[in-house]
């Protein structure tokens, strides 16, 4: 049949065939593209826009390098991130190197303690080490000059070494994750090999165990280069008071009324190319198999004997985590319950009276408290239900260009907080949204910011479903929206479950895009930890600390026992 009576037929065929849902998945990618796309483009675009006039111009780029203490805050950063990374590989490479292959004891505790240490804002371990090491009133300092007669302190927390072993003390996790994951696929084969030939346990650990799990090494420690040079709250409250800048610094100052927004794009770009260029390579490092290849993953692992150096290891670990959780936990709690934290532990100086202040009669900080656990709830079911709809589009190939879906989901990874809160800025403040220092501005940009997290737990969890079961609903007469709702969702329930809570716990407490984009009634509990403590009042700021603290603990233990033991570090490795 041909003719104008063919051509209507097959209309209404293709018609027919056509699945509605379509036009949901390709609304899903254009809300992904509003999300990390726009952000970004305009982040570019304000860096070289003229100010009143928007017209091309370099001036931004002058105006941002154009003055020495600008640069020495980007040589800073670079200096400062190189620095942490290789006190991380002190600090947890022989960790992870215990707990996974030598029978050192308390294998359970260090890994509980580290636990701590990685759902511990790294902004509030620094105020607990201002308590600890503040050069005058800090109780380590005190008890020194009191032991020794000094006049000088032991050790000045408001300086470059002291910036730097506090992001350590809260960055080692991710190596620990990165390469205690490594050795665990490390086969004992190899090891026996080598001691047959006359190898010593040394020697073993040196020559054979550490090379095979390079790649994984240095992976982790470009990711605390990354997480070091991308920080706000520690250094906010530690280089500033020592009068040295940062990037992230820098770049709150250029924030400073009146707002120099096209001057800080501009000088956010080489922070933004760096973690860029540095992921790649990360992304290489760790998908060389040829190191894994060798591990022999179905060999035997068997735990190395250390004699009595196991024990000196145990005390090494111990000395670690003391630093990162033991003491910052108690002398911040010491704080939150005092009258007044420089007097000591005393019967007479306890109060409750720092809590009730905040909950009952400071109404900003009542109101940072449901502001915190509302915009963390919002950000996490949206990333979750945004990001199980891009992993089930990916996966099912629904739209040709799934893979690109997949790599816009995963690019905030690579972007730092502070970064995406200018570009966040750059998109959405002016007219016509006009959304700067609304709940929905630093939802959308926590959102964004956690995507990744949840995307690659969603991602996983839907390769592991026989998609015959989805084919089962479809044949039956649902569609594919009803097979996702029916089928797909249920039986993701608990890693669901998981992924919104990896999402939740870290928006609580996230400070770096907050800082940028919060109004006078949409402070956070990360925002005003920060404003308290130019206040100095450090029992209430300790109080307030305590409170985020004790909600992200009973949250973590929640996971424990709906998803599993060390939820948060087995999947964090993975992310």
């Amino acid at each position: 049949m041909t003719g104008p009576g063919a051509g209507r037929a097959g209309w209404a065929v293709r018609l027919r065939q056509f699945d509605p849902t379509l036009l949901v998945w390709l609304a899903l990618a254009l809300v992904l593209v509003f999300l990390v796309v726009n952000p970004l483009f305009r982040l570019v675009l304000t860096s070289f826009a003229e100010k009143d006039t928007g017209a091309f111009t370099l001036a931004n780029y002058a105006a941002a390098y154009g003055r020495v203490r600008f640069v020495e805050a980007l040589w800073n950063s670079l200096v400062l991130g190189a620095a942490v990374s290789a006190l991380c590989l002190v600090l947890a490479v022989p960790l992870a190197w215990g707990v996974s292959r030598t029978d050192m004891p308390g294998k359970g505790l260090v890994r509980l303690l580290v636990l701590g240490t990685f759902i511990t804002p790294p902004y509030l371990g620094a105020i607990g080490w201002i308590l600890l090491a503040g050069p005058n009133a800090g109780w380590i300092n005190r008890i020194w000059r009191g032991l020794t007669g000094a006049e000088e302190p032991l050790f000045d927390i408001y300086s470059f070494p002291g910036l730097t072993l506090i992001i350590a003390l809260y960055s080692f996790p991710y190596l620990f994750i990165f390469v205690s994951a490594a050795l665990d696929l490390v086969s004992s084969e190899m090891e026996d090999a080598a001691a047959i030939l006359g190898a010593g346990k040394w020697r073993t650990t040196f020559r054979i165990t550490l090379p095979l799990v390079l790649p994984a090494i240095l992976g982790g420690v470009i990711i605390t280069f990354l997480e070091a040079i991308a920080l706000f709250g520690s250094p906010a409250l530690i280089a500033l008071p020592a009068r040295f800048n940062v990037v992230t610094t820098q770049l709150w100052q250029f924030f400073s009324h009146p707002a120099r927004v096209e001057v800080a794009a501009a000088f956010a770009m080489p922070l933004l190319l760096v973690t860029i260029a540095l992921f790649g390579v990360q992304q290489r490092i760790i998908r060389r198999r040829g190191f894994v290849a060798l591990t022999g993953k179905g060999g035997e692992r068997r735990p190395l004997a250390l004699g009595p150096w196991r024990w000196l290891l145990f005390g090494y670990a111990l000395l670690v985590l003391t630093l990162a959780v033991l003491l910052p936990y108690l002398i911040l709690g010491q704080a939150a319950f005092a009258k007044a934290w420089g007097r000591g532990f005393g019967f007479d100086n306890l109060t409750l009276a720092n809590f009730h202040f905040l909950l009952f009669e400071h109404a900003t900080a009542r109101q940072s408290v449901v502001n915190s656990f509302l915009y963390a709830a919002a950000t996490a079911c949206i990333a979750i239900g945004l990001a199980l709809a891009i992993a089930y589009i990916v996966q099912r190939r629904l739209i040709p260009f799934g893979g690109v879906l997949s790599f816009l989901c995963m690019a905030p990874f690579v972007i730092p907080g502070i970064v995406l809160a200018i570009g966040f800025y750059a998109a959405y403040a002016p007219p016509p949204l006009s959304l700067y220092g609304t709940a929905w501005i630093l939802i959308l940009a926590f959102t964004t910011r956690f995507l990744p997290i949840a995307f690659a737990n969603a991602s996983a969890a839907i390769r592991a479903i026989n998609p015959e079961m989805e084919d089962a609903v479809r044949i039956l007469g649902g569609s594919r929206l009803t097979a996702v709702r029916r089928v797909v969702t249920p039986l993701l329930k608990s890693g669901l479950i998981g992924a919104w809570l990896l999402v939740f716990i870290p928006a609580t407490r996230e400070l770096s895009a907050a800082i940028f984009l919060y109004g006078p009634d949409t402070r956070t509990m990360a925002v005003m930890l920060f404003d308290l403590s130019e206040e100095g009042n450090f029992e209430r700021l300790a109080a307030l600390g305590w409170l985020l603290l004790g909600a992200t603990i009973v949250i973590v233990a929640v996971g424990y026992r709906i998803v599993g033991r060390d939820f948060m570090l087995r999947r964090g490795a993975s992310d």
